[in-house]
């Protein structure tokens, strides 16, 4: 179960609460669900009963009560504990975990792309400058692989980025210091869509250099080296079978992908219609936040990938191939991401 699935999973319990009469507000839109913060348990927390607590007239922890059974029902959900002022905290089951690992499997490098966006266009202008440029086109993708569409102008004004005002948005990230272009593609990409927009990119040779200070080649290496472990248990005769594992850090950053994808678009304000609906308009920061999660993932699949293979005289067990089957997820999360990025995936690094 992904992030955005448990978010539609909570929003159903506000709607049973609501129609049993135990809640008396507005289902809202969406629920926010993320990893649980310092003194949370389970695999992932929401402070929906803190967002519904002043429409529904009851106190945060009285709305949280009123949800735990709703979610306690929940396909997929295993325990929920409140925590804090209100929060509520879900565990999953371990069917979850492996559910997750066979829909990365099937789904490849598509796995988080949706059809949300579909029908939607979204007007983008640039400046005439390279950084600019490639935070567009990655943005054009990014948006893609929910189903909407970006048209990219070129604006020639020297004001600051501003909002368009009907789903678009002037691009006008720091440029980059220098040509890129001696770079190579790959690295140059990387260079200017690493850093957020309004941060200085960093036009140096460290992006080529292949070593653990490098977040690029972080994430490269941590794809061939995921193809590396199945062409190895292939040589020792076993394949990947998802199943239950202890790997609470890189199932949630790969459970959590979907969402990453997802705020290419965000919200913005229509200060002369106050009481409309916020305008959806194009992120520009969602290819860095792409670009370091990514990071995150391999960092989290160094941690793994020691553990895949049998060693010594150990024969493949039902543990082994579990872990095999999540390095393969991770494997085609950062062939997605990377791809996304416009930047290769090479089997062999």
């Amino acid at each position: 179960m992904t992030p955005v699935e448990l978010s539609r999973t909570v929003l159903r319990a506000v709607r049973r609460a609501v129609d049993e009469g135990e809640l008396s507000v507005a289902v809202p839109a969406r629920a926010v669900v993320t990893p649980p913060g310092p003194g949370g348990r389970g695999d992932y927390a929401t402070n929906i009963a803190l967002q519904l607590a002043r429409p529904a007239g009851q106190a945060p922890l009285r709305v949280a009560e009123v949800l735990r059974p709703y979610l306690m029902g929940a396909e997929g959900v295993r325990g929920v504990e409140i925590t804090g002022p209100g929060f509520l905290n879900i565990s999953l089951d371990g069917s979850a975990v492996s559910d997750l690992v066979r829909r990365i499997r099937l789904d490849g490098p598509r796995y988080g792309h949706a059809d949300d966006l579909a029908g939607e266009v979204f007007e983008v202008r640039v400046p005439y400058e390279v950084r600019a440029e490639v935070l567009a086109d990655v943005l054009a993708r990014i948006i893609g692989s929910q189903g909407g569409r970006v048209d990219v102008s070129h604006d020639g004004s020297h004001d600051v980025s501003h909002d368009l005002g009907h789903g678009g948005v002037v691009l006008r990230p720091v440029p980059a210091p220098e040509d890129p272009a001696p770079l190579g593609l790959d690295a140059a990409r990387w260079a200017l869509l690493h850093p957020a927009p309004h941060d200085r990119p960093r036009i140096t040779a460290d992006h080529l250099v292949q070593r653990e200070g490098n977040p690029l080649f972080r994430v490269r290496y941590a794809h061939a080296r995921t193809r590396a472990v199945s062409r190895n248990a292939a040589d020792l005769g076993f394949t990947a079978e998802p199943g239950p594992m202890d790997a609470a850090d890189l199932v949630g950053l790969l459970a959590d992908y979907p969402r990453v994808l997802a705020t290419a678009v965000a919200p913005a304000s229509r200060p002369s219609k106050p009481s409309s609906a916020p305008l959806v308009v194009p992120d520009s920061s969602a290819p860095s936040r792409l670009a370091r999660h990514l990071v995150g993932v391999a960092d989290a699949t160094f941690v793994l990938l020691p553990v895949v293979l049998p060693r010594g005289e150990e024969k493949p067990s039902a543990a082994h191939r579990a872990r095999l089957a999540l390095a393969e997820a991770a494997g085609a999360v950062l062939a997605g991401g990377l791809s996304l990025l416009g930047i290769d995936a090479p089997d062999h690094l």
